[in-house]
């Protein structure tokens, strides 16, 4: 099972980090971002294949793919914002962390109008 190898790879590099921070916390740094990436490309595969089952399904719904792509950018953005802000609590700056979750709330807010019109449209159309 691919979660004992990303828990086995986390657990050495918490060691290695422990070691590591106390001489170099700037190194610190960059190794625990390394460690990050390997761990998302560990289990970038199966999250491609969870992508093309989304398309599938929406595809088969019926559902515009336009409003697909709005949600996985979303879900994209979560993500992608969560990691930037843990990296920045890791290099003891909690005031870039919430800027960066700040400006990740931004994004998905602004990607969300379409969304948001398309369902006032739907429930105006109804009444």
């Amino acid at each position: 099972m691919e979660i004992f190898q990303v828990v086995g790879l986390a657990v050495v590099s918490v060691v290695v980090l422990l070691v590591i921070r106390r001489h170099r916390p700037e190194m610190a740094v960059l190794l625990a971002l390394v460690v990050g990436l390997v761990i998302f490309f560990m289990v970038a595969q199966r999250l491609l294949a969870v992508l093309e089952f989304l398309r599938d399904l929406a595809a088969r719904a019926g559902v515009d793919s336009l409003y697909l792509n709005i949600i996985l950018k979303i879900v994209g953005i979560a993500y992608i914002t969560e990691i930037g802000a843990q990296v920045c609590r890791d290099a003891q700056e909690t005031s870039v962390a919430a800027k960066v979750e700040l400006a990740g709330k931004l994004l998905i807010l602004v990607l969300a109008v379409p969304i948001v019109m398309a369902i006032v449209e739907a429930v105006l159309r109804v009444l």
